[in-house]
């Protein structure tokens, strides 16, 4: 079957049940502006700060999302996921709310705050080498060996409708300014997030486009949607922007991408190092590298956007102190 021809991997009655069953568990992230970078990106700019989210990110979304859609039996036995970071310290987390032990797959290379935060929330940690591993036939295997659920970081339909939650909030927070048509700019990795935002603005806010923001050569998602079909990184290894390199979108979030989302964006490391600084500086909030992407897009691809406002995704805060002072030396 042609990709294009599969079917939907969440609705919008997905997203809605998952907003149900994460009800008060999740923050309602505020959404964010500054004068200050409304005059860089020439346009006004909205913020939706995910990196104030539970965990740190929007991954707490997904992962509370899918642990609870599971059957009591078989979700007591416990789950496993495989991440860098962001999604693994979600799925330790939700885990540990649902009493449930969980087993997170983690490259060797993940930011050390990032490890540490994981095995601090409670997770067993498996490391690999992310050049010569497969994570995905990793996890597979300890998944039947142990009896555990895998979760996967955005291939998933139930984490695809729990990061979609985070478009329902930007769809009734843009509403009460005012904003019902905009560029939506969404730090993309696999596609979760984004065809996740990309179903729920689909309905509740039409006028607004969703574009994904890749690193500068790591931009599957971008050059997929420019050909049609799903196209791989040449490599996974080589920016700084950990939390969103993956090998090609995700076979369910694709789809998803290919019929909802505008045309990708790419941003240098260092514009996401800039990006991070006047976060910090115009916002007081503190950014990842891969989670500033799409911010970075906003302040310094002006001439790629439409329209007189942007709205972008802070999707991570999870740094370690000298990436972030590295950042900070930029101002």
């Amino acid at each position: 079957m042609n990709v294009h021809d599969t079917p939907p991997a969440a609705s919008i009655a997905d997203v809605e049940a998952a907003a149900a069953r994460l009800g008060t568990h999740i923050r309602r992230t505020p959404l964010l502006s500054s004068p200050f970078l409304d005059e860089i990106a020439g346009r006004r700019v909205l913020i939706k700060a995910e990196c104030l989210q539970h965990t740190g990110s929007f991954k707490a979304r997904g992962a509370w999302s899918a642990i609870s859609a599971l059957d009591p039996g078989v979700r007591q036995k416990g789950v496993i996921a495989f991440s860098s970071g962001n999604h693994a310290q979600g799925v330790a987390w939700a885990a540990a709310q649902h009493g449930v032990p969980s087993v997170i797959i983690m490259p060797s290379d993940a930011p050390a705050l990032k490890i540490a935060n994981t095995r601090a929330l409670g997770a067993e940690v498996v490391l690999y080498d992310r050049a010569n591993e497969d994570r995905d036939a990793i996890g597979d295997a300890m998944a039947a060996e142990r009896g555990l659920t895998l979760v996967k970081p955005f291939d998933d339909a139930r984490v695809i409708a729990g990061q979609g939650t985070t478009g329902l909030e930007i769809a009734e927070q843009a509403a009460a300014l005012g904003v019902t048509e905009a560029e939506v700019l969404v730090c993309c990795g696999g596609g979760g997030l984004t065809s996740g935002i990309a179903v729920a603005l689909a309905d509740r806010a039409p006028g607004m486009r969703v574009r994904p923001v890749e690193p500068m050569g790591f931009d599957d998602v971008a050059r997929s949607l420019a050909s049609g079909g799903i196209e791989r990184n040449a490599s996974l290894t080589g920016s700084i922007c950990d939390a969103i390199i993956t090998p090609q979108p995700g076979n369910l979030t694709y789809p998803l991408l290919s019929r909802l989302c505008g045309p990708g964006l790419t941003v240098t490391d260092d514009e996401a190092l800039q990006a991070m600084a006047q976060a910090f500086l115009r916002l007081k909030v503190v950014a990842e590298p891969g989670g500033a992407v799409a911010l970075a897009a906003a302040l310094y691809r002006a001439e790629a956007l439409e329209g007189d406002t942007v709205i972008a995704l802070i999707s991570g805060g999870n740094v370690d102190p000298a990436m972030f002072a590295r950042a900070l030396a930029m101002l």
